[in-house]
């Protein structure tokens, strides 16, 4: 999930019309700046968007791309990745149709007429989309099951806790043989919604420890090495010795996994632990009447490493038939089909019926 530079993309789609006068049978290409079609020859949309932003949304993407460009062949639709931050911004600047952020855009960043690729009057949305894990994720010689709660945990991303055979640890891990190794904290150097949401967990259930607040960036008071998007972070992991980081849990394959423990039980970092996380958190206030935004409540009981990653869309966009485009694919992702394709390919968990349901209003109501 490594940042790339990406070259910026204009909003306006790129659409091949169909020539549907008497006769005619070839297909004249327009220019991004051209009149947008609403039909292909198949009787369906046609045209490109484009997306970037959340690294933890890119093998869902590919799937969803995939799937959903086997039933509109009309329609290509790409998506850059990047991280949350970049694509939050490339969404402002009008460079890309939607954006995927792990972290929701914040109400006083949401204000109509902010967003270039928006009509003037329009807000922004936060569309939740995918539901995963935080896998915190490790490279220990000789330990192979390591459990942790809130408390070890905040403490060892803080830097209060330096070595791997702290008694700390110990008490958790009766059976293991800890080494006694220094600890190599490994954490995200770009603006990252997985860091914010990871942040946001210790914050919440060990506050007393873990001081800083919950931030796309990582906390200057707290030390480690810094490794670029998380595909950057599970290399630093994998190629290093006492290791520990964290990572979106479809990107942790090949890598050990730590347990949470919570009230004395072992939570693993699944799609269901994670899904009653977001069952179980209210709604945030204060947004568009459409806005799907949620505030998490990561004390309640399932795995609190939880991530929700949105869809960042205008209202109303500039132009119509990019709303249609958009809408189309959206429409697909949040269906039942697009949501157990992502599980399959990603491990994410399904929207619950009632949430798919109202992020399927807010995408009827685009225009």
């Amino acid at each position: 999930m490594k940042n790339v530079p990406m070259n910026h993309v204009s909003l306006k789609s790129r659409i091949l019309v169909a020539a549907l006068a008497a006769g005619m049978l070839g297909l004249s290409a327009c220019s991004s700046e051209g009149p947008a079609s609403s039909a292909s020859s198949s009787g369906g949309l046609s045209g490109e968007i484009v997306g970037s932003g959340a690294t933890s949304q890119e093998s869902a993407q590919t799937t969803w791309r995939s799937a959903f460009t086997k039933k509109q062949a009309g329609i290509k639709v790409s998506y850059n990745g990047g991280g949350s931050g970049k694509g939050a911004s490339d969404f402002t600047s009008g460079a890309v149709a939607f954006a995927g952020s792990d972290d929701a855009l914040a109400l006083d960043a949401m204000k109509a007429g902010s967003f270039a690729g928006c009509a003037e009057s329009s807000n922004a949305l936060n569309l939740p989309i995918y539901v995963s894990p935080i896998a915190m994720v490790y490279n220990v010689d000789g330990v192979k099951n390591l459990k942790l709660d809130a408390t070890t945990a905040a403490s060892i991303f803080s830097g209060k806790i330096t070595k791997w055979n702290d008694p700390a640890i110990a008490a958790l891990n009766s059976g293991e043989t800890l080494p006694d190794t220094a600890i190599t904290v490994v954490h995200r150097s770009d603006k990252s919604g997985t860091t914010e949401n990871f942040t946001d967990t210790l914050s919440q259930n060990a506050s007393n420890v873990w001081t800083e607040k919950p931030s796309q960036t990582w906390p200057a008071a707290y030390s480690g090495e810094s490794a670029e998007g998380t595909s950057g972070v599970v290399a630093a992991v994998k190629n290093g010795t006492g290791t520990i980081g964290y990572a979106d849990m479809s990107q942790a394959s090949g890598l050990s996994v730590v347990s949470y423990v919570k009230d004395g039980n072992f939570v693993q970092p699944t799609g269901d632990e994670a899904a009653k996380v977001v069952s179980g958190s209210p709604a945030r206030t204060g947004g568009p009447a459409n806005d799907q935004a949620i505030a998490l409540d990561r004390t309640q009981a399932g795995y609190p490493f939880v991530l929700v990653s949105y869809a960042l869309v205008c209202e109303q966009y500039k132009d119509s038939h990019t709303a249609e485009l958009v809408k189309s694919y959206l429409s697909y992702v949040v269906s039942s089909e697009g949501q157990a394709d992502a599980e399959k390919s990603a491990g994410s968990a399904p929207l619950a019926s009632a949430l798919a349901g109202k992020v399927q209003g807010s995408i009827d109501s685009i225009k």
